[in-house]
């Protein structure tokens, strides 16, 4: 009987479920969208329950689409938005808030009021993060603070803390098992990533009681098994990582300097810097990029967090588009962006910026503007915040990138990657296999439970799809110029 690895793949706007063979395959994926949640300018939040129910219909379709029984089911390895916090109580399991995602900007001030204090150094000297309000600590910190009663049952132990790894893992196996991994855990600036322990210091300094943590294992180990209840057969949880981290390892960056950039809701790049942190001195944001085998490799990291986000905002707010690949139709309906460019930042603006009052702007617009040329610029946003990030990446870790592994749903777009190629002036290569995030989280999984013997093997499946090469015209660099130009006036502003 054949045998499978599932990849959870818990994302910012779906949850997903997808098979991989033995050469990394995809045989089946299930996925299924969940509501978002927009109470107040800036915030965003989604509903936990929803996420949890999600994601169990998508393993369900999965495996009865594909005639796969949960016994051919080698391992599970699962991945997840990052940052988004999910507070519950630890009786009955069900939350207390709305998951407050990662772009929900309701934080700021705080992060404001303790760099005033003096605090911005403590937490970058042992989380690699900057005081923004991206990260989880200050999320946690503001429900706790707008509701005394859960403070106090915080206190006492009673509620549990969790991204959505946690929140998923906590819920398959009926409340058994409460862990994360080092790679999320790097992400919450509770997590010392030295010591590679909870830090008792910065949880005093955000009053965050130790006893809603969940324990922090590896990326690639077993944690326990999913419940019968669920698919009659026993199915053991074997890989966790950030959506990113996992991507990071799917794409087989696993030598120092090897860098990929993910194009999904927000972009996310990341470079491999071996066994040591480099601390930047740009912006960047240093961070665990995977544990395996009693080793830590770490990693640099910028974030953009509007990338497909700003598709959407096309497709659902401005109705120019019906789906999203139609973007790419669209934006070759011109020759070139017709002198506008978008800053994309509908949620502040993160590497190297960061600033979270920072607002979205079209420039250059004219009687002669046409639907194409905002598709096109919003296109070469995506890029350029992308330029930004690595360009402040070669800086930092003193190497000049020769080319760039991309994935992520906006990788599938042959117009976008070539603008990408053009701007940055290096090869851009697209893997044959995009789904790299959920790859790496079964490629976690399936190392721990002996599916692949070793990270070599990995290596020998990971296949290039296509490969763009630069083209130098007077374009691109108008398109630079005129970025550099526009962006500092939504920074001022």
């Amino acid at each position: 009987m054949d045998k499978y690895i599932l990849a959870i793949d818990a994302g910012t706007t779906s949850s997903r479920a997808i098979i991989f063979d033995r050469n990394g395959q995809s045989i089946g994926v299930s996925q299924y969208e969940f509501t978002q949640h927009f109470p107040k300018e800036g915030w965003v939040e989604h509903d936990a329950i929803e996420i949890w129910k999600t994601q169990l219909l998508a393993i369900k379709e999965v495996l009865k689409n594909n005639g796969i029984n949960a016994s051919q089911i080698h391992s599970m390895g699962i991945t997840n938005q990052r940052e988004t916090t999910i507070l519950w109580d630890r009786k009955t399991g069900i939350p207390v808030h709305k998951a407050i995602v990662w772009q929900d900007r309701r934080t700021a001030s705080l992060c404001q009021a303790l760099e005033k204090e003096g605090k911005a150094d403590l937490f970058y000297q042992k989380t690699g993060l900057l005081l923004d309000a991206y990260f989880s600590g200050t999320k946690i910190k503001w429900i706790l603070d707008n509701n005394p009663k859960l403070r106090i049952q915080a206190e006492k132990g009673e509620l549990a803390f969790g991204t959505v790894d946690s929140w998923l893992i906590w819920n398959l196996t009926e409340g058994k098992i409460h862990v994360t991994d080092v790679t999320n855990a790097s992400r919450t600036l509770l997590f010392n990533i030295h010591t590679l322990e909870w830090d008792q210091e910065l949880l005093d300094a955000l009053d965050v009681p130790k006893a809603l943590l969940p324990k922090v294992v590896s990326c690639s180990e077993k944690v326990g098994d999913v419940s019968r209840l669920f698919l009659k057969n026993s199915i053991p949880i074997c890989g966790i990582a950030g959506d990113q981290q996992a991507a990071l390892f799917g794409q087989m960056c696993i030598q120092t300097g090897d860098l990929k950039n993910t194009y999904g809701t927000g972009c996310f790049c990341i470079m491999n810097t071996g066994n040591k942190p480099v601390q930047s001195k740009n912006n960047m944001l240093t961070t665990i990029g995977y544990q395996i085998n009693g080793e830590v490799y770490y990693a640099l990291e910028g974030s953009v967090f509007i990338a497909g986000a700003a598709v959407q905002w096309l497709r659902d707010q401005l109705g120019i588009i019906s789906s999203a690949p139609d973007i790419e139709l669209l934006a070759e309906t011109v020759e070139n962006n017709g002198g506008i460019t978008f800053i994309t930042a509908m949620a502040g603006l993160g590497a190297p910026y960061w600033d979270p009052h920072a607002t979205a702007s079209i420039f250059g617009i004219t009687r002669g503007t046409e639907k194409g040329h905002i598709a096109r610029a919003t296109l070469e946003a995506i890029a350029m915040r992308t330029k930004e990030i690595i360009s402040a990446m070669q800086k930092d870790a003193n190497i000049t990138f020769k080319s760039l592994k991309v994935d992520g749903g906006g990788s599938t777009n042959n117009l976008l990657m070539q603008i990408q190629s053009n701007l940055l002036g290096v090869d851009v290569i697209r893997p044959k296999i995009t789904e790299t995030t959920a790859l790496g989280a079964a490629f976690f999984a399936g190392l721990s439970s002996g599916y692949w013997p070793s990270i070599e093997s990995l290596s020998n499946i990971w296949k290039v799809d296509k490969k763009f090469n630069p083209i130098q015209s007077e374009q691109s660099q108008k398109i630079i110029d005129n970025w550099d130009q526009c962006i500092k006036k939504v920074i001022n502003s």
